[in-house]
């Protein structure tokens, strides 16, 4: 028997070793794997005009980003120098329009749930909204996941973790203090293949991870260099951006959630917001500590706040309590905004304008000049006929004036004014004419021996001239009546 185990020994021996380097290839192929996993996700929800494009278009290093529609889908180059390694880290980017939830499906199900991190956006050009936003759109994540067929252990294994990620969270540098009360690294916190295994550190802080979704979840306000004019349009104050803050990070307090102010224009925490998703999701080293000292690049990380840091903005609040209403305190100005309507024009009938010009002309004459033909303009010159003479005077048209002795101004229309004009000169000749005045050649009266004129050579020298004019007027055609040019 002796002899038989001494043979059996090299060949158990053997069979020892072949167990040995089994178990250590199966430990290199179950642990050892160094390649980026390639199942990794971000989904990204948020009102429209909240930024989320040009967030994206930032972590992938593009200047000119394309925005789309629905559900979109774009990708992330992620390089892992240390491991000289590389994968692309799948976005999807849903529509701010509530037609558009039911997409959800597709970007997060059963099989993406456990590989994907969610970034809430809301945006600082209007800071009113913002807490309904991210209400809102935690409320949408909550009941898409409660409609998900997701296996119970699975479920329960991500909140521990989250759990976990946030009790074991350690403050940059505090590691390789060896006098730290606190021994454990946080480089690995961002490896998502967590076993289950939950450490008892003592309960929660007050108000953290009251909401456990089960997902990793990142609030970016986004355009915080709209802070300078809210400041001066608006009158905001540090006591408003310090109530804003507080009230934002006790929101990710309840949903376990990380928080960053970021600045696409000028260009605040954009890098750092890179950096911090991989190590959440690659385990990438972050050495970055919460900033809170700059009002518009705030970085508060996953595990370091709780509500007796929150109570350090109470202190400056003087016109409004930490428990007061939102909207009470960030109220949305009210605008009235100028409806600009172009007005309609359109185009009077030419007939009907030309007509109403009339009317307007002849109102304003008082009556219509005399010889106007129906629907003829008052300011157009009559046509005259082959072979006729007609003056302005018998044409209607108002004669010019005419000065008698320097003193009166006599005008009448039409022939009526070349006998007003005889008659006034009869009355105001004066006596004494000499043979070849215009006296003389009027034929006014001869005086008598005592200066006075003579009545009856006054009368029979006006009937001559009265029968003379008579027989020079020649009719016209129109009814009108023309003058020869020796009557004037």
């Amino acid at each position: 028997m002796a002899k038989d185990e001494k043979l059996e020994s090299p060949q158990r021996d053997a069979a020892q070793k072949e167990n040995l380097w089994s178990s250590i290839l199966n430990d290199v192929q179950n642990h050892g794997n160094t390649k980026l996993p390639s199942c990794k996700q971000i989904l990204v929800l948020g009102d429209n005009e909240s930024g989320k494009t040009t967030m994206v278009a930032k972590l992938q290093g593009v200047e000119d980003p394309k925005k789309g529609w629905g559900l979109e889908y774009a990708y992330i180059d992620v390089r892992d120098d240390y491991r000289d390694d590389n994968t692309r880290l799948s976005v999807w980017v849903l529509d701010g329009d509530a037609g558009h939830n039911e997409l959800l499906k597709f970007a997060l199900n059963s099989e993406t749930f456990p590989h994907t991190l969610v970034v809430l956006t809301v945006t600082m050009t209007s800071p009113w909204g913002i807490l309904d936003q991210l209400r809102h759109w935690a409320s949408v994540l909550a009941d898409h996941v409660d409609k998900l067929k997701l296996d119970v252990d699975l479920r329960q294994s991500r909140r521990q973790y989250l759990v976990k990620t946030w009790q074991d969270y350690i403050e940059p540098g505090d590691e390789l203090d060896p006098a730290s009360p606190m021994k454990r690294s946080s480089r690995n916190l961002g490896d998502g293949d967590f076993d289950g295994e939950l450490y008892d550190d003592g309960p929660l802080p007050e108000g953290t991870l009251t909401s456990n979704l089960g997902l990793d979840i990142v609030v970016v306000v986004t355009k915080t260099d709209y802070i300078q004019n809210l400041e001066k349009e608006h009158d905001y104050r540090d006591e408003h951006l310090d109530f804003m803050q507080q009230h934002i990070r006790r929101f990710c307090l309840q949903y376990g959630a990380a928080l960053f102010y970021t600045s696409a224009k000028e260009d605040k925490n954009c890098d750092l917001l890179y950096k911090y998703l991989t190590h959440r999701i690659y385990g990438f080293p972050f050495r970055t500590p919460a900033l809170v000292v700059e009002k518009d690049a705030v970085f508060i990380p996953a595990g370091w706040d709780n509500m007796k840091k929150i109570s350090i903005l109470f202190e400056n609040m003087h016109t409004c309590k930490p428990d007061d209403y939102y909207t009470d305190i960030i109220a949305q100005p009210v605008t009235r905004k100028t409806v600009s309507r172009e007005t309609e024009l359109l185009a009077e009938d030419e007939q009907g304008f030309l007509t109403r010009q009339q009317q307007i002309l002849l109102a304003g004459g008082g009556l219509a000049p005399a010889g106007l033909r129906p629907g003829e303009s008052p300011i157009r010159t009559p046509t005259l006929t082959k072979g006729s003479t007609r003056s302005p005077a018998a044409a209607g048209i108002q004669s010019s004036p005419k000065k008698l002795d320097g003193s009166k101004v006599v005008s009448t229309p039409g022939g009526e004014g070349v006998l007003a004009n005889f008659f006034n000169s009869l009355l105001h000749k004066k006596t004494g004419a000499s043979p070849g005045s215009p006296a003389s050649l009027t034929g006014s009266p001869k005086p008598v021996a005592d200066g006075t004129p003579d009545k009856a050579t006054m009368r029979s020298d006006a009937a001559a001239e009265l029968d003379r004019l008579a027989r020079s007027r020649k009719p016209t055609g129109d009814g009108g009546i023309d003058f020869n040019a020796s009557d004037c």
